[in-house]
């Protein structure tokens, strides 16, 4: 909402576009954000009403506003009313237009919105708007926002100014596992978290997650005449179980050809409930710049999905001595990477890396990668509260950095240390070793460990 606003005040402020996944909350922000900061908003759903599309026919935004006042019911005051268009991909010729409002009249607040929208912006066959739009990318809810629904503000606000350097209590660090675990369980999805706070219910929120999850099932008629629904099912309920490892297309099915398989991938990519975290080298930034397309892992749109799919409750949770362990790490590795994906700016597009080398009695494999600044950073999420950091180890000597990451379940430390290396060599490097739940404030904590 910051953000939002901040964005309404720029003199340089271009039509806003929300990128992201369906129910991850884009057309709640863009009401709240009316309600709370603008005069009010004139609201067209194009997928509901697609033929107020043919209203943007001739391009002119002085004849095209009467229109849309006619259609909404609503004066549109250029700097007091939000024009929101939501489900913009259902009308692309609509999304060509904004490119007419910003030049003719840039004072006019317009935010678009649309679930499938990367199926247009990869398959477009007309004129964008280059340099005529901005985009926000929008992700499953943090574990700090989860914290602030559910009543728990403080413990959000202390999260937001706890440094590394500063003692935290055993038992608030054992609040903040408790509230991880109900995380895990519940997930990321807005619904779901309401359902939870509404009706303190676990089987209320398991509810709302199965049928989000029959919802992007049943979209997949949407996604055009190329691809297999079936395929496109089956991929979709095996993705939960590969996170964490390398994609293999025959752990999805060793019938299917591997370009069956991909295409479907690449559908649900572009839907944006799976993403691929692809390799790189690493050797300097940008780390796309050496990403291996053909070498990569997936993550699930959300933990709390994931959990659901794989059927996992907040008991399994609870009851597991190291949380680390359930799903063999793959529920946590989901949780830090969702929230990594998304840990930039919000017009930066979601992007994550990780490292792996295949040597023979060698082999070392790094779960993330980020770069911040010129720094390449390797990120491990370890079982238990210790854990080898034998790949961490061989990345920093590798590529000759001298900082690394580790999230467990123990309490926060920066250490300066060294390693004894399996060749007898040693290195020095300072480690910054997190709790889980703290990955929300990582990127702060890195300007002030390095």
């Amino acid at each position: 909402m910051d953000y939002l606003v901040s964005w309404k005040n720029n003199p340089r402020r271009k039509p806003l576009v929300f990128r992201g996944a369906r129910q991850v909350g884009k057309s709640y922000l863009a009401r709240k954000f009316a309600e709370l900061h603008m005069g009010g908003i004139a609201e067209i759903n194009l997928e509901k009403t697609p033929e107020a599309g043919d209203l943007f026919a001739d391009k002119s935004p002085m004849k095209i506003l009467p229109r849309l006042e006619m259609l909404t019911g609503t004066k549109i005051i250029p700097g007091k009313t939000l024009l929101f268009l939501d489900e913009i991909q259902a009308t692309p010729d609509v999304f060509a237009s904004l490119r007419y409002f910003h030049e003719v009249i840039p004072s006019l607040h317009i935010i678009a919105a649309g679930s499938l929208l990367e199926f247009v912006l990869c398959e477009h066959d007309f004129s964008m708007p280059v340099g005529r739009i901005e985009y926000l990318h929008l992700g499953p809810v943090t574990y700090e926002e989860f914290l602030a629904g559910s009543g728990r503000v403080h413990l959000a606000e202390f999260l937001g100014q706890h440094e590394v350097v500063n003692e935290l209590p055993l038992p608030v660090h054992e609040q903040f596992m408790g509230a991880f675990r109900e995380y895990l369980a519940i997930g990321g999805m807005p619904e779901a978290i309401q359902a939870f706070v509404d009706s303190s219910s676990f089987l209320e929120t398991d509810k709302v997650k199965q049928s989000i999850l029959s919802t992007y099932q049943d979209d997949f008629s949407k996604y055009g005449k190329r691809v297999n629904v079936q395929r496109l099912r089956h991929v979709f309920q095996k993705l939960p179980m590969l996170v964490g490892g390398k994609f293999m297309h025959s752990r999805v099915d060793n019938d299917a050809q591997a370009r069956d398989i991909g295409e479907a991938l690449r559908m649900l990519c572009l839907a944006k409930v799976a993403c691929k975290v692809h390799h790189s080298s690493c050797n300097g930034v940008p780390l796309s710049a050496e990403a291996d397309e053909k070498k990569f892992k997936v993550l699930f749109l959300d933990v709390g999905l994931l959990s659901r799919a794989c059927g996992l409750s907040l008991l399994e949770f609870e009851k597991a001595q190291d949380i680390m362990l359930v799903n063999s790490g793959a529920v946590c590795e989901q949780f830090i990477g969702q929230h990594l994906l998304y840990s930039k700016q919000f017009f930066d597009d979601p992007e994550l890396h990780y490292w792996s080398r295949e040597k023979r009695q060698s082999s070392a494999e790094v779960d993330y990668v980020l770069s911040q600044g010129n720094q390449i950073i390797p990120v491990e999420v370890k079982a238990g509260k210790t854990g080898r950091l034998k790949s961490l180890h061989a990345f920093l000597k590798e590529k000759k950095r001298k900082f690394g990451i580790r999230f467990n379940s123990d309490l926060p430390s920066l250490l300066d240390t060294a390693a004894v290396l399996p060749t007898e060599e040693s290195i020095d490097y300072r480690l910054l070793s997190l709790p889980l739940y703290m990955v929300g404030q990582l990127r702060r904590l890195i300007r002030s460990s390095i």
